[in-house]
């Protein structure tokens, strides 16, 4: 039961990452065409960026090792990984999102990217196991307590 209350707090927590995504039908094209016309190095790129770029709050920074170069590298390459599928690879359902739904469908579909993207780190068996050393520090007691 530990293992399974602290590997389903980190998927939340995973999850929340990216926040919601509420697509329209446009919207909901192109984060298919993104998800779909991503590679898994593609989708890890995406994890390095979200982490290094997150490493940058206060809160963490003291215990992150990014170096500015490491940061610049990956914003670079996650920027023509971007341009790439907005501008080639995914074109159409782009134009289509942007002429019916707005700038919020970019926003939109790359959550959806994103989510996929952090659930590969959060299946990373070292990252699960991780999680799960949580899992020794809650009274399930307690929890169970919860649902009585």
């Amino acid at each position: 039961m530990k293992q399974l209350t602290a590997m389903s707090l980190g998927l939340a927590l995973g999850a929340a990452l990216a926040g919601p995504a509420h697509a329209g039908i446009y919207s909901d094209d192109l984060a298919k065409c993104l998800v779909a016309s991503t590679s898994d190095a593609d989708r890890s790129l995406l994890v390095r960026w979200i982490f290094s770029t997150s490493a940058l709050h206060p809160d963490v920074a003291s215990i992150s090792a990014v170096t500015p170069a490491q940061r610049e590298g990956t914003n670079k390459s996650t920027g023509q990984l971007i341009e790439r599928l907005l501008t080639d690879t995914c074109r159409k359902p782009t134009r289509e999102a942007l002429k019916y739904e707005g700038p919020a469908a970019i926003q939109t579909s790359f959550q959806v990217l994103g989510q996929v993207a952090m659930r590969s780190l959060m299946e990373n068996p070292a990252v699960a196991q991780g999680f799960q050393g949580m899992g020794r520090y809650i009274d399930e007691n307690k929890i169970r307590e919860l649902a009585k």
